[in-house]
Formats: structure tokens, C-alpha cells, sequence
């Protein structure tokens, strides 16, 4: 985007910011067991929804931009690092099998970014039918018994004893993008923000789009820098 959207820069933050405290609630509570607390509200519902907002969000942005081919090939590396590194976390020992991240959602923004490349010359109703079908796909998925192969966990059917701290297939979450691009062709018709009364240079909101503007650096470093503070806090426990 020439002239970024600040709304859709510090909504971004929020998203990003509220992965960062579920992940930290997650490692205090069940990874590192350093706290015994029940989950706050707020926190299952970042839990629940929180990265449904984000690919929401990402289709939006989707429609703003003209390099969703590159970007997402280097959201779905980063998603393959991840990987990596979740498998070698696992392989060291330093946590259990179900840490390592097959498909989450890196990977599936990715591969949605590189998917709206072709899809983003369909007419934007052709666009809500296929989200809504993909979206009721996704949830009725949620119920059918695990699979027997592996390939089809990337849709929405994981295979029998499929664990994982990140999961975000395909169904029903390439729906949630593109109803995120169905909003993005209706409100940001003329790619400007839609609160230009509002003062965004102000500090907390300038905070959150700074936060925003870099969501992929901090969701790739935070949860190294977490893992090794709570770690030592373990250690010296």
C-alpha cells in the first residue's frame, strides 16, 4: 500500500499483541507450569478468535496491496522456519511432541496470500458465496473422525494422534480471509482510512501500528524470548 491505512495498521497490533500475552499465559500456566491460574476471559477469547481476526484482517489487506504473490511466499518460509524449529525444540527434547507446528498460521496466511493471486479476479460476490461455503466446510470438518493420511490435515482433517500448539488449516480459515477481502473491496473502495478525524500520531495508537507495521518480526521473535526468560525463571525455581 503507497499510503497505509493506520486503522488497519493498529488493529493489526492488537492482534499481534494479544497472540504475544496468550503465548506468555500459555508457557506460564502450561508449558513451564510457573503459575496454577485459571484462564482469564479475555485470553480464551484471543484464543478462540484471535486468529480468526488476524486472517480477517490479512484479507483486507490483501485487496490494498499489489505483492501478495511475494509476500506470501516469504509468510509461508517463515511458517517452514517455524516449523523447523518447533520439530528441533522437539527432537532436543527441550518440550514435548505436540510443540511442533505442521500447518499454523503462517502457513495457512501464507498459502491464502499465494491462493488470492488467481482468486482475486472473481467478482466480489463469487468471493462471499465461496467464503461462506468454505467457512460452513471448515466447522463441519471440526466434527468429522480423524484421518488416516497425513496430506489432508492441511485442509482440515488431522490425522489420528495429531497434536500441535499452532493449527490452522486451510477450512475453514481460507473462508475467514476471504470474507476479510469481501470487506476490503466494500470499505476500502477508495484505499483511505475510514477515521481520518482521528488522531493516530497519538502515542498508544502510534505504539500499535508500529507493533502492527512489523506483526511478522514479532510473532517469528517473541516466543524465543519468551521461552528463554521463563526457562531460566524455571531453572532458578
Amino acid at each position: 500500500m503507497k499510503h497505509r491505512i493506520w486503522e488497519l495498521d493498529a488493529f493489526r497490533g492488537i492482534c499481534i499483541l494479544g497472540m504475544v500475552i496468550v503465548h506468555l499465559v500459555f508457557d506460564l500456566i502450561d508449558l513451564y507450569q510457573l503459575v496454577s491460574w485459571d484462564y482469564p476471559p479475555i485470553i480464551l477469547f484471543f484464543m478462540d478468535w484471535g486468529g480468526v481476526l488476524f486472517v480477517i484482517l490479512s484479507g483486507i489487506c490483501a485487496t490494498l496491496g499489489r505483492q501478495s504473490l511475494r509476500r506470501g511466499v516469504v509468510v509461508l518460509c517463515a511458517g517452514f522456519l517455524v516449523s523447523a524449529v518447533t520439530c528441533g525444540m522437539y527432537r532436543l527434547g527441550l518440550a514435548s511432541k505436540d510443540i511442533i507446528i505442521y500447518f499454523g498460521i503462517l502457513h495457512c496466511l501464507g498459502t491464502c496470500m499465494l491462493l488470492w493471486w488467481p482468486l482475486k479476479h472473481l467478482p466480489t460476490w463469487t468471493l462471499a458465496l465461496f467464503s461462506a461455503a468454505m467457512i460452513a466446510a471448515g466447522l463441519h470438518l471440526e466434527a468429522l473422525p480423524r484421518a488416516d493420511v497425513s496430506y489432508l490435515m492441511i485442509f482440515g482433517i488431522p490425522w489420528k494422534g495429531f497434536s500441535s500448539s499452532d493449527y490452522f488449516p486451510l477450512l475453514p480459515n481460507l473462508g475467514w480471509f476471504l470474507l476479510g477481502s469481501v470487506i476490503g473491496r466494500r470499505a476500502y473502495r477508495q484505499k483511505a482510512t475510514l477515521l481520518p478525524a482521528i488522531d493516530h500520531q497519538k502515542t498508544v495508537l502510534r505504539f500499535l501500528c508500529f507493533c502492527g507495521r512489523r506483526s511478522l518480526w514479532i510473532y517469528l521473535l517473541h516466543q524465543p524470548i519468551l521461552s528463554g526468560i521463563l526457562m531460566l525463571v524455571s531453572l532458578l525455581k
